[in-house]
């Protein structure tokens, strides 16, 4: 097998010599067992599948292979030298305090810009300046606060999922302890009174005490970890509570059997932490089956262009983008995959990855990385890879995107989890100290039944398990939105404002008409080309009007929103858009029209016919019942008379915007207490988009993606825009069903905790059943709601 390098002590080791099988040798400096990674590759990578919550005294040395560069590489999905982003597996991720801590890693290590979380996978994606912090030092400050990653061959290979048997071990340990504890306490429970039992008390006391200790110290030791991390990070999280509670029923108990004043409470305490670990088990099982992520492999809309010689341009959806491939990227246009650019200039904005807003030039043979946007004309590439979709999921998602609004229902949830435990522990104190005056033999039963039953995590659950839901409901009826604070910022909106052109109008139905001087072929070739780079609705049309033509590299290519596209070819430069862009002085109102001049001489325009979206006429009539209705458009007027006759009369119609007059007409009204919901072609709105509470982006089999609006909505189904909305406000009534449901678990089990009718054990199972009880009620709930909207039309 030949020499290879050992990343635990750094010497070159001769795994022929020492070989256990064929994916595993032996270091024979230190001894250390290593994997292979790959059979053609013979980098060995270190093993590190020991106890996820184990931290080890030498914790840093145990991370030092995170240094190495081609490890980097593997565990990175973004990495432009200067920004890295990777997504880490923490199986310790199990309630809203965890998300809350895991989503604001900034406020502990300022290198990071943003973390996020998703609880089903139970992994985080972490964004950070690699100038200033590494990704070992990521690593480090999450297993300093109690939630160590847990990095394996799996994560450079992308195979199985990861797979956290310690829990099962812990609950094993926690039920075999339980079990012989509850048959040793049987003559306490009954007073037995015979003398060989008399006799053997203190004997069979001690040995319920050696029973503990295992679960106090191993099944129960990632609660006082967690605990004291969260501590000393200056975060309450909900393990102290329960840490707290498992500490004095053993210390109370202990001290109960060395001073002969009673059996202790050992069948309490392994009761308790095997019932709270079979209910963390159960409920990722529950969450597993229950799984709510959007599968896009199947449904969603993007597409890119291939370049193929049998079949020329064809778009294919990302997906379906395979290794080798060769891609035609337009401008404005989401690079899907890692690749190698082949011909044109590449200026690539890198700002939906990284929140950096400075383009990079690359040269032909330059990478390019997911996510990036060519913002300079076409360029062509070629797949390093097949395209992974979740990427594109996290990298719409990313919050660099998110912070103009207002995430109001997620900041409740965290305002729960931070403030829940104070009052959970005020409550238990209160209640606590009453029964040391009144019974002190039920104080500490009481205590540690309040922090048991009160766990949040049933009402911490109920926004995301009912907003996911809806999340896949929606993606199945071809409404692709971007997270779960959308729906809720939907169900909200109180105005409704279309853009006009690749909106309500059709572009595949579209007819044009040119009149003016007739182009040369050179022009017509120029022509062709430069709309070719352009993804703008009436570019795309006119492209696939005009016929086929040479495919030439032009020198130079812009786009000025809302305005036009200048390019230039040798001596040849060429202007599509409005009349003033092109320099005529023209000011027809009748039609939509495209106006084209080359070398500063006017030739004429194309004159285009629109054809509504059937359906139009019954979704504004339907929509004008409840909310404000306005199309802002960047055409001129022609269409004013026929707007009239479709739309209802209370429709507001504006004509003659540009860009920036739509971002600033949606500005102002949302300081008028407008919650304003735009729908766009995603590209001369994107402005709007963004500045609008919630933007949606008509897609036609074209490459729409973007952060800068909130939904993707397929175009054939904008006439169901009304149920989509409908649906929305039933998802928040089923949450707020759900946190009445959690509020009565938490009111009825308090009151029989502090009044000392609960015994922590049952506490302990009650706990985990509110939860469960929870995710299914809003999982139902939310089916039900999508089958109604799946009916109707």
């Amino acid at each position: 097998m030949g020499n290879v390098l050992c990343f635990h002590c750094g010497d070159d080791c001769n795994s022929s010599e020492i070989k256990f099988d064929e994916k595993s040798f032996c270091c024979n400096g230190c001894k250390t067992v290593y994997e292979i990674f790959s059979e053609n590759d013979l980098t060995c990578y270190y093993d590190l599948q020991s106890s996820p919550g184990a931290v080890p005294k030498e914790i840093e040395g145990k991370y030092d292979f995170l240094e190495k560069e081609n490890i980097i590489e593997k565990l990175t999905e973004f990495n432009d030298g200067k920004t890295q982003i990777a997504t880490l597996y923490i199986p310790h991720i199990h309630c809203s305090s965890c998300i809350w801590i895991l989503e604001n890693l900034n406020k502990l290590n300022p290198g990071i810009s943003s973390s996020q979380v998703n609880f089903g996978k139970k992994n985080v994606r972490v964004t950070y300046n690699s100038e200033t912090t590494s990704l070992k030092e990521v690593v480090l400050l999450l297993s300093g606060i109690g939630y160590e990653p847990y990095i394996s061959l799996q994560d450079f290979k992308g195979g199985k999922e990861h797979i956290n048997r310690s829990l099962i071990y812990k609950v094993g340990i926690a039920g075999f302890a339980f079990g012989n504890v509850m048959f040793l306490s049987f003559p306490e429970y009954f007073e037995v009174g015979e003398f060989w039992l008399e006799q053997y008390k203190h004997f069979f006391r001690w040995v319920m005490f050696a029973f503990s200790l295992p679960v106090v110290f191993y099944s129960g030791r990632h609660y006082f970890t967690s605990a004291y991390k969260g501590l000393r990070a200056n975060i309450l999280n909900i393990d102290v509570p329960i840490a707290l509670g498992i500490a004095v029923l053993f210390i109370r108990s202990t001290v109960e059997i060395i001073f002969d004043l009673g059996s202790g409470f050992f069948d309490s305490l392994t009761g308790l932490v095997f019932f709270l670990l079979l209910g963390k088990f159960f409920q990722q099982k529950t969450y597993a089956s229950l799984s709510f992520e959007r599968d896009y492999k199947s449904y969603f809309p993007i597409a890119v262009t291939k370049i193929s010689a049998e079949e020329g341009e064809t778009p294919i959806q990302v997906y379906d983008i395979k290794k080798g491939d060769r891609l035609l990227i337009r401008n404005e246009e989401l690079i899907p995959v890692d690749g190698i650019l082949i011909n044109g200039r590449a200026k690539i904005d890198y700002s939906f990855v990284t929140g950096e807003s400075e383009t990079v030039t690359k040269e032909s043979g330059d990478k390019l990385f997911a996510g990036g946007k060519q913002t300079s004309g076409v360029i062509e590439m070629e797949a390093l890879k097949s395209v992974e979709q979740s990427y594109l999921t996290q990298l719409w998602s990313n919050d660099v995107f998110s912070k103009n609004k207002e995430d109001s229902f997620t900041t409740l949830t965290n305002q729960i989890s931070k403030r829940f435990t104070i009052a959970v522990l005020t409550i238990a104190i209160v209640a606590t100290t009453y029964w040391l005056f009144a019974d002190a033999s039920k104080a500490m039963n009481v205590f540690t039944a309040v922090l048991i039953i009160a766990c949040p995590c049933a009402i911490a659950l109920s926004a995301p398990f009912t907003l996911g839901n809806m999340l896949r409901i929606f993606g199945r009826l071809k409404f692709y939105v971007k997270n779960a604070s959308v729906v809720e910022q939907l169900a909200a909106i109180n105005t409704i404002i279309f853009d006009k052109t690749g909106t309500i109008t059709s572009n595949a139905k579209s007819t044009a008409t040119y009149e003016g001087e007739e182009l040369t072929t050179s022009e017509k070739v120029l022509l062709k080309n430069t709309l070719r780079g352009s993804n703008h609705p009436l570019s795309r049309s006119l492209y696939e009007i005009l016929d086929a033509n040479n495919i030439i590299t032009l020198n130079h290519f812009e786009e000025h929103v809302g305005k036009g596209i200048e390019a230039s070819h040798e001596n040849n430069k060429i202007k599509i858009g409005s009349a003033s862009f092109v320099g005529s002085n023209e000011s027809s109102v009748l039609n939509t029209t495209v106006h084209i001049s080359t070398n500063n001489n006017y030739k004429g325009k194309y004159t285009f016919y629109n054809s509504y979206r059937k359906g139009l006429s019954n979704l504004f009539n339907r929509l004008k019942k409840q909310y404000d209705l306005v199309i802002l458009s960047g055409d001129n007027e022609g269409e004013l008379e026929n707007l009239k006759k479709l739309l209802p009369s209370k429709t507001k119609l504006i004509f003659n915007q540009k860009p920036d007059d739509k971002l600033e007409y949606i500005k102002y009204h949302q300081t008028e207490g407008a919650k304003v919901l735009m729908v766009g072609d995603g590209l001369n709105d994107a402005g709007a988009l963004a500045q609008s509470n919630v933007g949606i982006a008509i897609s036609e089999n074209v490459n729409v993606f973007s952060p800068a609006c909130d939904a993707i909505l397929d175009a054939s189904k904008l006439t169901q825009l009304n149920n989509y909305i409908k649906a929305a406000k039933g998802a928040i009534k089923i949450i707020k069903w759900s946190f009445a449901l959690s509020f009565f678990y938490n009111v009825i089990g308090l009151y029989f905790a502090v009044t000392g009718q609960l015994a922590p054990v049952i506490a302990a199972i009650l706990m985990p059943l509110s939860s469960i009880s929870i995710v299914v009620f809003t999982t139902v709930a939310t089916n039900l709601l999508g089958r109604k909207l799946n009916t109707l039309k």
